[in-house]
Parts: C-alpha cells; structure tokens; sequence
C-alpha cells in the first residue's frame, strides 16, 4: 500500500494519500490546504483519488476539499454531526485569519462501522466525538494504522474547549474505542509526529492519569 503524508496550510493539518498500487485507486484524508502538493503526489504514483474524507469539520482539515473534489470528481465524506461546523467554516476562518473556503458539502454521510474503500484499501469508520460531535478515525486493519484526526496526539489529546468539544466524550472515546486496538498500531494524528497505540498507553499523561 502506498502511504504518504503531507503537513499542509497553516496549522500542518496531516494529510494522507492511500494508494493501492494494483488498481491506482487512492482515498484523501484531511486535505486542509495546498491541494497542488496532495495531486502532485497522486499524479507521482499514478492514482486516482476515489475517495475524500475528513476525520472532522475544522477548517484546517477541510478547506481544500471542494477544491480537490472538483478537480477529482471524488466524492466528500464526513459525518454527519459536524454539520452546524461546516456552517461555521467562515467563523473558524475568522478565528485563524485565513480567507473563507466558501460552503462545503457532504456527499456521503459516514458512521461508526462504516467501511471506506478504494481498490484494495479498506478503512473502517470510529466514530470517536470529544473534538468534535461528528469526529472519526479511520482504521486500516491489514496495515495496523490508525489515522486519528484530532482525536489523539503524541503525548497529548485533542483540544475540547471549541464548539462541540467533550472532554468526558473524548476520554471514552480513547478507552473505549482508540486504545482497544493492537498495541502495534501505527497512529497518524492530525499534526505532529507519528506514535504507536503501545507508546500513548505507557507515556501519554491524559491517559496514563485516567486509567
């Protein structure tokens, strides 16, 4: 499976291109910003972007969508929850001082179990709300990754003091639905490094406190 992450826009949102080198087929997770940079690696690996989706409506991980759904054809997929905060996107821009994305449309409402596919990639839905209402990760089984939005950090957890943040629902979400899965698990969060389900377990202070 071909993986690559880009740090884009302002903040560095995390943005992940699978790629499956039999069929071409590619998902886009969280294209922020710099949507050139996301469809030059595409084009580098011969893809063809399938699908688009975004672990949660902040407009770091979401302005470049309709931009990249327009030149792909590929549709949006967001759940359905973070709806009032796509409605908000001209607000967040004004909290950031970036331009207004305009409107953003969601064109496949995802759910917690639902399956994301493309070619021989196949991710399924978390609903994991605390940073958002509607917040997701994706998990790819067969290749033990997790890409977790804002959900969890390297030694940290997502903030939840924004419009629809929980720190109770957060919390559950991490022990009952993140940290349930194989220590090995490679975690992508949103910004930052890279760290493993094994390592927030031993060292992150959120969780290591609220055991």
């Amino acid at each position: 499976m071909i993986h690559e992450i880009l740090p884009v826009g302002l903040l560095q949102c995390n943005c992940s291109v699978f790629g499956d080198p039999e069929s071409r087929s590619s998902i886009v997770v969280d294209p922020g910003d710099e949507v050139d940079s996301i469809l030059d690696v595409v084009s580098r690996h011969g893809l063809k972007v399938e699908q688009i989706v975004i672990t949660h409506a902040h407009i770091d991980h979401v302005a470049g969508a309709m931009e990249l759904k327009r030149r792909t054809g590929a549709p949006i997929l967001i759940n359905e929850q973070d709806r009032r905060l796509l409605a908000m996107l001209d607000m967040q821009a004004g909290w950031l001082g970036m331009e207004p994305p305009g409107a953003v449309t969601i064109d496949v409402p995802v759910s917690d179990g639902d399956l994301v596919r493309a070619g021989n990639i196949s991710a399924q839905v978390l609903h994991t709300p605390g940073h958002t209402e509607g917040s997701i990760c994706l998990y790819l089984q067969d290749a033990r990754k997790l890409v977790a939005g804002d959900t969890l950090f390297s030694g940290s957890i997502g903030r939840t003091d924004l419009p629809g943040g929980s720190f109770e629902k957060i919390m559950r979400s991490l022990h009952d639905r993140v940290l349930q899965l194989p220590e090995d698990t490679v975690v992508v969060p949103g910004h930052g490094e890279l760290t493993t389900i094994g390592e927030e377990r031993q060292s992150n202070p959120f969780l290591r406190s609220n055991r």
